[in-house]
């Protein structure tokens, strides 16, 4: 009895088991190893001097070739740019108000697909005034800023990504360029 009574109890197990329909597991995203965060000055002749990550390599922004002081952090490991565009203040008639203006503008440009939109103002270790913008949301930049002096110089960073991954399974790189941006933001340096 005891012997039918475990066969009993073993078979019905084995039914249960078997009704059940195979449900396979969701698709995951790729493990992302970040190295530790470090820094080179940037060298060459302009007139800012800043930190940028030694995991990304400096080039001369190809889009707009005669802005000479115009580069490109480019993270070639996690598809991402960090753009940095430098105005003199006073130069071919522009103000601080016209160059303040349009960087609002181009973060609000992002307002269509943003979930919101975080802006903060900061002073820099070195006196510089600097604006923070955090987007959220499907959009195609996540961090940008601008730092300046309010009277000669005026540099903007933005970061844009070349794939069009959903912003979740990116959010790690992210978050490690934004330490990134942020140390550049604070070692930033204007020639006088």
């Amino acid at each position: 009895m005891k012997y039918f009574l475990r066969l009993s109890f073993l078979l019905l197990i084995f039914c249960m088991a078997c009704e059940k329909a195979y449900l396979p597991k969701p698709p995951g995203y790729n493990r992302i190893d970040l190295p530790p965060h470090q820094f080179l000055e940037l060298e060459g002749e302009f007139p800012y001097e800043l930190e940028y990550s030694q995991h990304s390599t400096v080039e001369l922004d190809s889009f707009n070739p005669q802005e000479k002081y115009w580069i490109n952090l480019n993270y070639e490991d996690f598809g991402a740019k960090v753009h940095l565009t430098y105005k003199a203040i006073g130069e071919q008639n522009v103000d601080f108000r016209t160059l303040a203006t349009d960087a609002f503008k181009l973060t609000a440009q992002h307002q269509i697909k943003a979930y919101g939109i975080e802006e903060a103002v900061l002073l820099t270790p070195n006196g510089y005034t600097g604006v923070v913008a955090e987007l959220t949301g499907e959009v195609p930049t996540q961090f940008q800023f601008f730092v300046t002096d309010s009277t000669d110089h005026f540099l903007r960073g933005a970061l844009y990504f070349n794939t069009a991954m959903k912003n979740d399974s990116l959010a790690p790189v992210i978050e490690y360029i934004k330490v990134d941006m942020a140390h550049l933001m604070n070692s930033v340096k204007f020639d006088n």
